[in-house]
């Protein structure tokens, strides 16, 4: 854009944003079709004020001889929250597949479908991206995987 062009509000008015897309990822090569191909999972972004709802609910209080010094988010359950939100197919809250688990919790049925180490870090790499989130967000979400 020339500098000198004239800086328009029009572009950011209510209906102007590219609606969110959902996007196909492949996560897993152990779940597959009826012809052999890995199922993709379907994911989409979240928007931010789920995201902070996310985040407060992950927030836990930290103690120091049992007095409350404050509140950390717990970035591995956010991850996985974040994932659950996320991930349009497969659907991590059907109740007839956690049954099948025999799971209540999304996020352990997320951490036992992808049972695999690399699996479960490559849709949370994924979600993370289709969030938006930068490298702050990978570092965080690293140490809370270590």
């Amino acid at each position: 854009m020339a500098a000198t062009a004239t800086k328009s509000m029009d572009l950011f008015m209510k209906g102007k944003a590219k609606q969110v897309v959902l996007e196909e990822v492949v996560v897993s090569k152990r779940y597959v079709d009826e012809e052999g191909n890995p199922i993709p999972f379907t994911l989409k972004a979240v928007d931010t004020k789920r995201i902070e709802e996310l985040q407060d609910e992950c927030t836990v209080p930290q103690f120091k001889k049992g007095k409350k010094v404050g509140e950390e988010i717990d970035w591995k359950r956010f991850a996985c929250r974040l994932a659950v939100e996320t991930t349009v197919y497969p659907n991590f809250r059907d109740p007839e597949l956690l049954n099948s688990y025999g799971i209540v919790d999304p996020c352990e049925l997320v951490k036992e479908i992808l049972n695999v180490g690399g699996e479960y870090a490559e849709l949370i790499q994924a979600v993370q991206r289709v969030n938006g989130f930068d490298t702050d967000f990978e570092e965080l979400v690293d140490e809370a995987k270590n």
